[in-house]
């Protein structure tokens, strides 16, 4: 019998994980998340976000998707080199909060070098899999709208429903460091048994308190743009980025927290089987 997520627990050991090694932590998230979003935001304001779209009658799909075509091709590269980078950070910060030898950081970002084409592989296989799936329901609905209609949302809850499945990939490469990445997607998939439900539920609360935190802190920072435009830049893109950098930190740490639980529960199941 699978082991079931305990919420309260998994949040204690996050905040602990983060706590513990702080100091480290801190600039693997800096390097790697806060700067990136700080360099796009402040050295290339115009890629941070699409351009606004013409409203009311003026807005049609050809002309929405030109400005939005245009607008991706200039700053596509950016976006990939920024995914690039935190990919690696990311493996970087989960090997530190959860690796017992105590890498340092240069280790820990060799490591995330080092296992970036397996996560790069599974996140194509992913792509690749929900890509298949939209695609069908898309065709299918272009020939009968009504059962099109019903095979995209279908689609929809599959593609949630996998995410949930998949969800511990990355801890399955920077923790129990699995290289293949069809055996960190098999691994994923079978740690999170008899647990999806609890695992949305818990990034779900998470993700609500992201929000109402990213909110508060936006209208805080928008206060500042009264002082001036580039003044209201700096502010801006600083506070974000710190406000983005924590965010990720916090999901990363309660990411393994939950598969620390499900890993042990999961190995004991083994042992009784």
């Amino acid at each position: 019998m699978a082991a079931k997520l305990d919420m309260g627990r998994a949040w204690n050991e996050a905040v602990a994980s983060i706590s513990a090694n702080r100091d480290m932590v801190l600039i693997v998230a800096g390097v790697f998340f806060l700067l990136p979003n700080l360099m796009l935001s402040m050295l290339a304001p115009g890629a941070a976000q699409p351009p606004a779209m013409p409203a009311g009658a003026e807005a049609n799909l050809e002309q929405v998707t030109a400005q939005l075509s245009a607008w991706f091709a200039e700053v596509w590269w950016m976006y990939a080199a920024i995914a690039v980078l935190q990919a690696v950070g990311t493996l970087a910060l989960l090997a530190l909060l959860t690796d017992r030898d105590r890498p340092t950081v240069g280790e820990a970002i060799g490591f995330g070098v080092k296992a970036l084409p397996t996560y790069l592989a599974t996140q194509i296989i992913i792509s690749l899999g929900v890509g298949l799936a939209g695609g069908a329901a898309i065709m299918v609905a272009q020939v009968v709208p009504l059962l099109g209609v019903l095979l995209v949302l279908l689609a929809m809850v599959f593609v949630l429903y996998a995410m949930i499945k998949l969800s511990l990939i990355t801890p399955a490469i920077a923790i129990e460091k699995e290289m293949n990445p069809v055996a960190a997607l098999k691994r994923s998939w079978r740690l999170t048994k008899g647990n999806s439900l609890l695992i949305l539920g818990f990034f779900l609360l998470l993700l609500v308190a992201f929000v109402v935190i990213s909110i508060v802190v936006g209208l805080v920072l928008a206060a500042f743009s009264l002082l001036g435009d580039d003044v209201g830049l700096i502010v801006s893109a600083v506070g974000n980025g710190l406000v983005s950098m924590v965010m990720v930190t916090v999901m990363l740490a309660a990411l393994a927290a939950v598969h620390r639980q499900l890993s042990a529960g999961n190995q004991m199941a083994q042992t009784f089987e």
